[in-house]
């Protein structure tokens, strides 16, 4: 004879369990089927991408200026290349960091805060 069965997870034996039916208006499908995957905008991915690599050779070349690494006549440039470097930099990493963290699935973060030019 085999031992009755039981609901492994809260080890109720299953004939104490209580069923009960579906309501009439339930038709089966929940908003998740229906969900689609979120659209990458690769555009606005690529234009950060662009800016911080620019905003880093920016960065990297006025920091250099500025030791006199690169120049020392020209070190009156190293303060505004470090400016324009600075202000290139930043919205690149933002941006690159929202996608990225989107990519991961954080929560709080999706595609949908990076603007997609219209795409």
């Amino acid at each position: 004879m085999m031992p009755p069965r039981t609901n492994l997870a809260t080890g109720i034996p299953s004939s104490k369990v209580k069923y009960s039916r579906l309501s009439s208006t339930d038709d089966g499908y929940i908003n998740l089927q229906f969900k689609s995957p979120p659209k990458i905008p690769y555009k606005a991915i690529a234009l950060a991408t662009v800016l911080f690599l620019t905003g880093t050779f920016l960065i990297i070349t006025g920091s250099l200026l500025l030791v006199g690494y690169i120049s020392k006549e020209r070190a009156d440039q190293a303060i505004p290349v470090l400016i324009i470097g600075i202000l290139v930099f930043l919205p690149g990493f933002y941006h690159l960091c929202i996608a990225y963290w989107a990519s991961k699935g954080y929560w709080g973060y999706s595609y949908n805060d990076i603007t997609d030019f219209g795409d």
